[in-house]
C-alpha cells in the first residue's frame, strides 16, 4: 500500500526540494498545498525530473490563514499517512516591520491547523520543520535539549507554535516530530538568500551588502541533504522527537561569499560592500546533528563547494529570466 503525504508550503524552496525528493522514492503519492500559484521552472525543482514521476503529484493553491478547513479536508479525503509542514513566514530582519503578520501565519494559523489535524484517523507523523532562530544567540554545540530564547518577531512566532505543539504531544498524543535544520541552500533558492544572491550579484555585475561585515558564524546544509533527513526522520522518529540537521562544518558569512567568488573566479573586494548588522540578528547556529546520524545513520554527503558549483551552474541556465529578478525580500501579506 502507498503512503500518502501531504507537503504543506510545497512552493517553498524546502518544500519544492523535499517533494522533489518524494517523488523519487516508489509508491509514495504527494500532495502539495501552497498559497501562491506553481512558481516558473527556475524555483521549482520537483518539476526538474522528466521521467513519469509527476503523475504522483497533485497541486493545490491554498492559503492556511484563508483556506484551512480545505487543506485539513484534502488531508482527509487523501487519507495522509504523513503531514509535513514547511509554511511560515520567513525573514528575520522584516518580522520587525509588520510582526503581526508573522505571529498571524507562524503562530495562529499554525497552530489552528494543528487542532484540525489532530482529529484525523489515520495520521501517523506530523513534521514540523522549525527553526534554529528558536534558539536566540548562542556559543558552543547546540543539543535539541536547549532552551527557546528567541530574539526576534520571527523566532518568537516560531517558537510560541513549537511551545503550542508540545502541549498537542502531551495532552492528547498528536504524532509530532520537530526538525531543525541549518541554513539551506542549493539550486532553485529564492534570489534573496546569500548564495544565490552573491552568484547573481556577480553575473549582473551588482554589489552584495555583507551586514556587520559578514562576521556571524552558520552551518550551510545542502537542501537535498536536508530532505534526505526529513524523510529518514518522518518514516522512523517516534513521537516527541526533535532533531537538528546539519553539517560538521561551519563558516563565517564573510568566508562563505568568499568562497563564491572564488568558484565564480571574481575578486571578493569588487563585489561586497560592508553594511550596517541588522536588528536582532544572532551570532551563530551551531547545531549538532549527531542525534539524527546515530539513531538513524543519516549523513550529509554533498560538499559546500560541489553545492556552491550546483547552484552557480543552476543561475547561469536560468539566467535569462532571473536577472530581471529584484535581489531582495518582497513581503506579501
Amino acid at each position: 500500500m502507498s503512503q500518502k503525504i501531504l507537503v504543506i508550503g510545497s512552493n517553498s524552496f524546502s518544500g519544492a526540494s523535499f517533494v522533489r525528493y518524494l517523488l523519487a522514492q516508489p509508491s509514495l503519492e504527494v500532495v502539495g498545498v501552497s498559497r501562491s500559484g506553481e512558481p516558473d521552472i527556475a524555483f521549482a525543482p520537483h518539476r526538474w525530473d522528466k521521467d513519469g514521476r509527476q503523475s504522483r503529484f497533485t497541486f493545490h493553491s491554498l492559503d492556511l490563514r484563508r483556506d484551512l478547513g480545505k487543506v485539513v479536508q484534502i488531508a482527509g479525503d487523501i487519507g495522509a499517512t504523513h503531514v509535513v509542514n514547511f509554511a511560515a513566514q520567513g525573514m528575520v530582519a522584516e518580522s520587525w516591520l509588520k510582526p503581526e503578520d508573522w505571529y498571524q501565519t507562524n503562530t495562529v494559523s499554525t497552530i489552528m491547523l494543528h487542532d484540525r489535524l489532530r482529529k484525523l484517523r489515520g495520521l501517523q507523523k506530523y513534521v514540523h520543520i522549525s527553526t534554529p532562530e528558536v534558539y536566540g544567540s548562542t556559543a558552543g554545540l547546540l543539543k535539541e535539549t536547549r532552551n527557546y530564547n528567541p530574539s526576534t518577531p520571527y523566532a518568537t512566532s516560531r517558537a510560541a507554535c513549537d511551545m503550542s505543539l508540545h502541549n498537542f504531544l502531551e495532552n492528547y498524543g498528536f504524532p509530532v516530530v520537530w526538525t531543525r535544520a541549518a541554513n539551506v541552500y542549493g539550486p532553485g533558492q529564492q534570489l534573496y538568500r546569500v548564495i544565490p544572491r552573491m552568484v547573481m550579484a556577480i553575473l549582473t555585475g551588482k554589489k552584495l551588502q555583507l551586514h556587520g561585515g559578514g562576521h556571524s558564524i552558520r552551518s550551510f546544509i545542502h537542501i537535498d541533504d536536508v530532505a534526505s533527513a526529513t524523510w529518514t526522520i518522518a518514516q522512523n522518529a517516534k513521537p516527541g522527537g526533535i532533531y537538528h540537521i546539519s553539517t560538521d562544518r561551519f563558516v563565517s558569512i564573510r568566508d562563505l561569499v568568499k568562497l563564491v567568488c572564488e568558484r565564480m573566479g571574481e575578486q571578493f573586494d569588487k563585489h561586497v560592500e560592508e553594511a550596517p548588522e541588522r536588528d536582532g540578528k544572532d551570532a551563530a547556529y551551531l547545531l549538532d546533528a549527531a542525534k539524527v546520524r546515530a539513531d538513524f545513520g543519516w549523513q550529509d554527503r554533498i560538499s559546500l563547494e560541489e553545492g556552491v558549483d550546483q547552484t552557480i551552474a543552476w543561475a547561469k541556465e536560468h539566467f535569462e529570466m532571473l536577472k530581471n529578478l529584484p535581489l531582495h525580500y518582497i513581503h506579501k501579506s
